[in-house]
């Protein structure tokens, strides 16, 4: 490989130019994605899904490609290697896959919406506002989706609002809010997977990181959520038909992921539990199960290939001496520990702004935290929880992201409407900042 890229110390030189590849790819997808979200727009499509992700980072990939000439294209080739091959990327891959054939059986089986209505009558209908965020943060625990937990508690919501007499936004962004706080948590989400294993760090540690800002934040908006059901008036929202087989294999997962078991066999217990639920209850056969794990794996496909598009895409900007440049402005900023943690903090919440994924947003980001951390003493722990959290912040409030564009589409409303009643994100992003304040203070007492 080159050396007239490294400096005496061995560290790469700094290369603004280095970066031109995620230059490319924000003009590729942000601006494709902007222009037909709200310039251009086509009835029934999201604007960000017209151009796919996948070659939006492709085409960056061949732009990389085309830099620094002085190595040849099989080094390329090599560094490429390097980057996918790397242990936390191929064991990131694999969990995927599980993930994938875990979240299909689960629907399929009838889970996710057994577990949410057995929850709803348990709760007081003059409570369903505040019993709607508990559900969307145990259902996203247990799901390991955002998306998925709003797909199936926004139409309960939409109910509850009309026989309730409630604001539809209200309970709408208070669905949102649970499923983000419980995508940010959860053992299974992707978003945990991509931040810890980047990271290197075990998925339980990351948790008891994240929980200590996360558990505050949903306390406190679920204290608003009972203080304002008090004030209106009693509510009757109906019943709601459920299975407690179904729901029950979801509350084994869960309980074995804050147990700390290994996550690959969680995975697959809570496969097994939802094969044996569905085929006990009628609600899957043997051919349904098989083929519902399939679709599920299909699901994941393109958050692998560009988990792999992206390693291959930092490994070339680190050898071209990018993630130099951008640490070199960092400590301009930074200067110490907690301008580190907050370098951190903004880089992930930027490229979840730019990216409209919060997956993807980590998988960009983390090479350059896991830098930024050890340049300025981050905690690992810490690091994977602020690229979790940090992008859960902003991929629950944009309102051009998955989240808000489903669950307007299914409440029929615009998702800029839904963003005054988002309150558990706000109230985190202010948890995140006094963390990072109050951590370094402390870290200084010591």
């Amino acid at each position: 490989m080159s050396k007239n890229n490294e400096s005496k110390t061995g560290y790469k030189k700094a290369n603004p130019k280095a970066l031109i590849p995620i230059l490319i790819f924000l003009i590729v997808y942000l601006g494709n994605g902007l222009f037909f979200e709200y310039i251009s727009p086509t009835e029934g499509q999201m604007g960000f899904y017209v151009v796919s992700v996948v070659l939006a980072f492709s085409i960056a990939l061949i732009v990389a490609f085309f830099q620094n000439r002085k190595v040849r294209f099989d080094e390329k080739i090599h560094i490429c290697a390097q980057g996918i091959g790397d242990d936390n990327i191929v064991t990131m891959l694999f969990i995927f896959i599980l993930a994938g054939a875990f979240s299909g059986i689960a629907s399929e089986a009838g889970g996710a919406s057994s577990t949410a209505n057995m929850l709803l009558n348990i709760i007081p209908g003059k409570f369903a506002l505040p019993g709607l965020f508990i559900i969307a943060c145990l259902i996203s625990m247990a799901m390991g989706t955002s998306v998925g937990t709003i797909s199936v508690l926004v139409p309960i919501a939409v109910v509850v609002a009309q026989n309730g007499g409630m604001d539809l936004m209200f309970c709408v962004g208070t669905v949102v809010g649970g499923a983000m706080f419980g995508d940010n948590l959860s053992f299974i989400s992707d978003t945990t997977i991509a931040a810890t294993k980047t990271q290197g760090v075990a998925m339980r540690d990351k948790f008891r990181t994240n929980i200590k800002v996360a558990l505050p934040a949903a306390v406190i908006t679920l204290i608003i959520l009972i203080i304002y059901a008090i004030s209106s008036n009693e509510a009757s929202i109906g019943s709601f038909e459920y299975n407690v087989l179904q729901a029950t294999p979801y509350f084994v997962v869960l309980l074995l992921s804050i147990l700390g078991i290994n996550v690959f066999v969680v995975l697959l217990i809570g496969i097994v539990l939802f094969a044996i639920a569905g085929m006990v209850t009628g609600s899957l056969t043997y051919a349904a199960a098989l083929n519902s794990m399939g679709t599920g794996i299909n699901g994941m496909f393109e958050t692998m290939i560009v988990a792999i598009l992206v390693a291959a895409i930092a490994a070339m900007i680190k050898e071209n001496g990018g993630f130099e440049a951008i640490l070199a402005f960092i400590r301009k900023i930074a200067g110490s520990k907690r301008g580190g943690m907050f370098g951190i903090a903004l880089l992930t919440a930027f490229m979840d702004v730019a990216t409209a994924n919060n997956t993807v947003a980590i998988v960009i980001a983390a090479p350059i935290a896991k830098d930024i951390s050890e340049e300025y003493g981050v905690d690992p722990k810490q690091t994977a929880s602020l690229l979790d959290t940090c992008s859960c912040i902003m991929q629950g409030i944009i309102p051009y992201g998955a989240q808000l564009l489903v669950a307007a589409g299914i409440a029929k409303i615009m998702s800029i409407s839904i963003m005054p009643y988002l309150f558990y994100p706000y109230i985190l992003a202010v948890f995140v900042v006094a963390s990072i304040l109050m951590g370094n203070n402390r870290k200084k007492a010591e």
